[in-house]
């Protein structure tokens, strides 16, 4: 049997970063190996770290890159420095054989850390359009593992690995569509389409998709607006015997059985999940998302006919009535998205990860 090898997964900050790396910890673990996962004190975090008490956490504290030139920027670098000492520390105090950042500037201090005390050093990136911490990152990485080939042009000199982005360990399971229902709420006779707007940028999009659902009451949706738009959105859908909405969904795997369709932005983490369950869906990218890769994103899905896309300045009652009418009440449109979906998933990337960085 192969050395048992400490690692150190850097996974916090968003959803996007931290459920794969969750994922990847999960299968390193199932192999024999020691991870551990080096997470921020926000909300997102603390709660992953309760649900999945199998794992070993530690908290750094978070980062976020200012804008070029903002009165910020002196703070940004002693917060950074701060936290790569921090993360010096735990990677010696563990004696941690291998650095692996899940992506954002949250990546860059412990894979900096393992690069300096002589570690083999990866970030993964997720995106089509990878953000400029993981473009940064690169220089001191064995190798840069990708959710998306696309992605790999943007990465010259750099050892890249396809390997795709994994998917949480309870997506494996799903309910039937008839339990998911019964246990949502959710009406039987309807067909149900799930709207999510990911950990950002819901707010307009919500707003736009409770007006669309109300001028088609055959339709049920399901909301999740997020916990600080719950409110709002909910006042806004009084009335509406075919909506529901809630502010956080904590089983999404019954959120994902329950819906025929889904409405959603275009976060990677957002569509590894949708490719890997294989569902028909409408994609408004977040128009203020660094470097449009939400955009890239969803180009790299509606060119293999697994998605439609719609710009949020374009969305309309009309578009997502025809989306809803001509593709997933169509049951032939509907599977044939359902099965281009399919093709662009990668089910084995959390051992692809695993794999790679143990075997070095």
């Amino acid at each position: 049997m192969p050395q048992a090898l400490n690692i150190v997964i850097a996974c916090g900050g968003t959803g996007g970063h931290l459920f794969p790396g969750i994922a990847v910890a999960q299968q390193l673990k199932a192999m024999g190996h020691r991870p551990v996962l080096l997470i921020s004190r926000k909300d997102v975090d603390a709660e992953a770290s309760k649900k999945y008490g199998d794992l070993e956490f530690h908290t750094v504290q978070a980062i976020a890159k200012p804008p070029l030139l903002s009165l910020r920027t002196p703070g940004f670098l002693w917060k950074l420095l701060r936290t790569y000492l921090t993360c010096k520390g735990i990677i010696r105090k563990m004696k941690a054989d291998v650095v692996l950042g899940m992506g954002g500037f949250t990546s860059m201090p412990p894979v900096r850390a393992g690069k300096m005390l002589g570690l083999r050093t990866y970030v993964h990136d997720s995106n089509a359009m990878p953000g400029k911490s993981n473009r940064m990152t690169a220089r001191w990485c064995t190798a840069v593992l990708l959710g998306l080939k696309e992605a790999a042009a943007h990465f010259p000199g750099s050892n890249c690995i396809v390997t795709g982005t994994p998917v949480r360990e309870e997506l494996r399971h799903l309910p039937t569509a008839e339990e998911a229902k019964a246990q949502l709420g959710l009406p039987q006779d309807k067909p149900v389409i799930l709207v999510t707007g990911g950990s950002q940028g819901a707010r307009n999009l919500n707003s736009m998709l409770i007006e669309a659902a109300k001028a088609d009451p055959s339709v049920y949706y399901y909301v999740i607006a997020g916990k600080q738009d719950f409110e709002r959105v909910n006042a806004l859908a009084e009335g509406a015997d075919n909506i529901k909405v809630i502010g956080f969904c904590s089983d999404m795997p019954a959120a994902y059985a329950a819906a025929d369709g889904v409405i959603a932005r275009a976060g990677a983490s957002t569509l590894t999940e949708l490719s890997y369950i294989g569902k028909a869906c409408l994609l408004v990218p977040f128009p203020f998302a660094a470097d449009d890769h939400q955009t890239h994103n969803a180009k790299v899905f509606t060119e293999q006919g697994a998605a439609v896309m719609c710009q949020q300045s374009e969305l309309t009652n009309e578009v997502v009535h025809n989306f809803v009418h001509k593709v997933i009440l169509d049951t032939e449109a509907r599977q044939a998205m359902e099965n281009a979906m399919r093709r662009q998933a990668r089910p084995d990337a959390a051992l692809c990860i695993a794999r790679t960085i143990t075997e070095g």
